[in-house]
């Protein structure tokens, strides 16, 4: 499942995600929030004809995320993308005020438009500034919906995610310590269903 808060020329993706660590295997889970741009795409049909709405290039990206082997709610793998190249994230950006207070850090993201980045605002339109701004407490509610504590078991989180199946399925067999995986916990996105 995935909630998509569209504007003018950018929309914003809250869902909540799987992930393994490709170097030691531990699990993560929790809200992702994706900042992403529309695609423009030529007018179709006549007056009343449905257009095709496409989200594009990643601006931002958060992810509140716990570590399976943690207490729920800790966010002890929150972290940041505050940029991207053409569609891959940069490395993890670590925020101890996003661990410290995870509501409050995404809601101010929201507020001020990303003006908290190392590089400065989100490259937004203006004519979505305000509108991007005050959205700011229901991308909140909604990644709350989809936090870590929500889901309690990889049954719960494979119906969450299993849109992901593949990418959940790129990591299973990247991963360096394939021993330390857990192969119960993953079985769901192994058999796809």
């Amino acid at each position: 499942m995935q909630h998509i808060l569209t504007l003018t020329g950018v929309a914003v993706v809250v869902r909540h995600w799987f992930e393994i660590d490709l170097e030691d295997a531990s699990m993560e889970h929790g809200a992702r929030i994706e900042l992403r741009e529309l695609a423009a795409h030529p007018r179709r049909g006549s007056e009343s004809a449905a257009q095709v709405i496409t989200l594009d290039r990643p601006l931002w990206r958060a992810d509140l995320f716990d570590r399976l082997a943690d207490a729920p709610g800790t966010f002890g793998a929150a972290h940041y993308h505050p940029e991207f190249s053409g569609h891959e994230p940069c490395p993890r950006v670590w925020d101890p005020a996003l661990t410290a207070s995870p509501w409050r850090w995404l809601r101010d993201q929201f507020a001020r438009l990303g003006a908290a980045q190392p590089d400065g605002p989100w490259p937004v339109d203006p004519a979505d500034t305000a509108g991007l701004s005050g959205l700011a407490d229901a991308v909140v509610t909604l990644a709350r919906q989809v936090s870590p504590d929500h889901c309690r078991s990889a049954a719960e989180c494979f119906g969450l995610t299993r849109d992901a199946r593949e990418s959940v399925q790129l990591m299973i067999g990247t991963v360096r310590q394939r021993d330390r995986l857990d192969l119960e916990w993953i079985k769901p996105w192994r058999a796809g269903g």
